[in-house]
C-alpha cells in the first residue's frame, strides 16, 4: 500500500508511506503511543481511587480527556523541557482542571512507557499473525492445485530428480508454518514491565500507600496495586524487572520476525531462480501496464520477488540491535537502547508487513508456465528415471555393473546433446540397446523411463501439510 505522506520537503522514511500498511503506521504513530499512555495513566489512577488516592472527580475528569491527544502542545512543551513523557503528562494536565494533578502519582516514566511498548508489540503481533494466516492460506491453496504436478527438482542448482511443483510449494509452507508457530508463541508471552518504580522495586508505590487505610499490609499493597493496573490493561506483568521490562523480550519478538523474514526470502529467491529464461517455469505476475525496464522494454523482472530478498535482507540485521540491547542494559537500566529502539521496533515490524503484503501478492498470482515445466522435464527426468530402470532389469537377471555402464555411455551421450539444445535421446537409446532388452520389452523401458510417476509420496506429503495449513 503506497500512501502519500503529508510532506514531500523533508526526508521521509520508506516506511512512512511505501512500506508497510496504515493499519501497522497507526499502531506506531505518535497518537497511538501517547493514547496508550493516557489509558496507563487513567488506569493507575483508577486503581489508585481503591486505595482512596484518588478521588471519583478526578478520575471522572481524565477518563473525560483521555483521548484528546494533543502532539501539537506537547511537542511546544516538549522543545522547552526536553522530556517528551512529561510533556505529555502536563499536556494531559493542561486539559484536566481537576485531575490533571495526580496524573503519574508515584510512577517512572518507564512504568508508562514500556507497557505501551508491550501492548503496541502486541498489538503489531496481531497483525503480522492476521497477515502470515491469509498468506499461508493462499499458499496452501496452490500446494493443492499443483500436487500432482510433475517438475524437475533441482540439487546444486543442477536437474535432480523428479517432484511436484505442490511439494516444492508445501516447502515454503512448512517453514511458514514454523514460523506462524514461533509468531504465537511470542505473541502470547509478551509481558509489560509493570508497576515497580525507578529501579524495580515498587518502594514509591509502597510508600504512597503507606497510610492509606487497607486490610492489605503495607508491603504487599505495591504489587496490588500493580494487579489492578495490569488487569485493566488486560496485560500480565513481568515477575521481575529494573527501570525497564527485560530487553530480551524485544530480541525475542525481533528474532520471530527475522524468522519469518527468512522464509519469506527463501520462496522469493526461488522465485527469481525460477523466472530466469533458461529455468522459465515460474514467475511473478506482471501487470498489462507495468514497466519492467527504464532501458530495455522487453524486460519482466522480478521485482516484488527482489523487493521481498531486499527488504528480508534489512529486517535479519535488526535482531542484533536488540541483542545488543539487552546485552548491554547495565545494572538497573541504561538509556543507550532509547534512542535506536524508536526506529528498529517499528522498522522490523512495518518491515514485516509489507514482506507479508508482497508475499501475498505473489502466491495468489503466481504464474506457472506449464510449457516450460513440461520441456525441462522432457529434458531432464529420464536422467533420473534410469535408476528405476536399472533396478528392474537387474531384478529380470542382469548384471548390477554391467547393466550401469551401459546406462552411463547412453546417458553421457544424451547429456551432450541436451547441452547444444537438441531433444534428449536416452529413452529411444535405452529401448534399442540388446544389453537391457534381452533383460526388459521396449514397452516396459519406455514406462520405467517415464518419470511422471517416479515422485514417490509428494502429492500426498504436499497435501498433508495443506491440510495442517487449513486447520490454523
Amino acid at each position: 500500500m503506497v500512501t502519500r505522506p503529508s510532506s514531500f520537503d523533508i526526508y521521509q522514511s520508506p516506511f512512512t508511506w511505501r512500506y508497510g500498511s496504515d493499519a501497522m503506521r497507526v499502531v506506531w504513530s505518535e497518537v497511538h503511543k501517547r493514547q496508550w499512555w493516557r489509558r496507563i495513566w487513567l488506569a493507575l489512577a483508577e486503581a489508585q481511587a481503591q486505595f482512596g488516592l484518588v478521588t471519583p472527580d478526578q478520575i471522572a475528569d481524565l477518563r473525560a480527556h483521555v483521548e484528546q491527544v494533543d502532539l501539537d502542545r506537547a511537542l511546544q512543551i516538549e522543545a522547552e523541557i526536553k522530556h517528551d513523557l512529561m510533556a505529555e503528562i502536563k499536556t494531559f494536565a493542561e486539559q484536566c482542571p481537576v485531575g490533571g494533578g495526580i496524573i503519574h502519582l508515584g510512577a517512572t516514566s518507564m512504568d508508562i512507557e514500556d507497557n505501551a511498548d508491550a501492548l503496541r508489540l502486541r498489538e503489531s503481533l496481531d497483525l503480522i499473525l492476521a497477515q502470515l494466516k491469509t498468506v499461508l492460506g493462499a499458499l496452501a491453496a496452490q500446494v493443492v492445485k499443483w500436487a500432482d504436478t510433475p517438475t524437475m527438482a533441482f540439487t546444486h542448482i543442477q536437474p535432480a530428480e523428479p517432484t511436484t511443483i505442490g511439494y516444492r510449494l508445501a516447502q515454503y509452507a512448512q517453514d511458514l508454518l514454523t514460523d506462524y508457530a514461533e509468531l504465537s508463541r511470542v505473541r502470547t508471552e509478551i509481558k509489560g514491565k509493570g508497576f515497580k518504580g525507578a529501579v524495580g522495586t515498587s518502594a514509591s508505590y509502597i510508600e504512597l500507600m503507606r497510610d492509606t487505610p487497607s486490610f492489605i499490609p503495607p508491603a504487599q499493597r505495591g504489587s496490588d496495586l500493580e494487579s489492578l493496573v495490569m488487569q485493566s490493561l488486560g496485560l500480565e506483568a513481568f515477575d521481575a524487572a529494573t527501570q525497564t521490562y527485560p530487553r530480551k523480550q524485544d530480541w525475542l519478538a525481533l528474532n520471530a520476525l527475522a524468522g519469518l523474514a527468512m522464509s519469506l526470502h527463501k520462496f522469493a529467491f526461488d522465485l527469481r531462480v525460477l523466472q530466469s529464461p533458461p529455468i522459465g517455469e515460474w514467475a511473478e505476475p506482471f501487470g498489462s501496464k507495468q514497466v519492467g525496464s527504464s532501458a530495455m522494454p522487453f524486460k519482466r523482472n522480478p521485482v516484488n520477488a527482489e523487493k521481498i530478498d531486499s527488504l528480508a535482507r534489512y529486517l535479519a540485521q535488526l535482531p542484533r540491535v536488540a541483542w545488543d540491547n539487552a546485552a548491554n542494559s547495565l545494572l538497573e537500566r541504561t538509556l543507550d537502547d532509547s534512542a535506536n529502539r524508536r526506529i528498529i521496533l517499528p522498522e522490523a515490524f512495518l518491515c514485516a508487513d509489507e514482506l507479508l503484503i508482497t508475499a501475498q501478492r505473489l502466491i495468489g498470482g503466481l504464474v506457472i508456465n506449464e510449457a516450460a515445466v513440461s520441456r525441462n522435464f522432457a529434458a531432464y527426468a529420464p536422467f533420473a528415471a534410469t535408476e528405476r530402470l536399472l533396478m528392474e532389469a537387474v531384478k529380470a537377471g542382469g548384471d548390477r555393473q554391467v547393466l550401469h555402464e551401459v546406462i552411463r555411455e547412453h546417458s553421457l551421450q544424451a547429456w551432450a546433446e541436451v547441452s547444444a539444445a537438441l531433444p534428449n535421446p536416452l529413452v529411444d537409446a535405452l529401448c534399442a540397446d540388446p544389453g537391457i532388452t534381452r533383460y526388459l520389452d521396449p514397452q516396459v523401458i519406455r514406462s520405467l523411463l517415464d518419470a511422471r510417476g517416479y515422485v514417490g509420496d509428494a502429492p500426498q506429503r504436499a497435501r498433508a501439510i495443506a491440510h495442517q495449513v487449513n486447520t490454523l
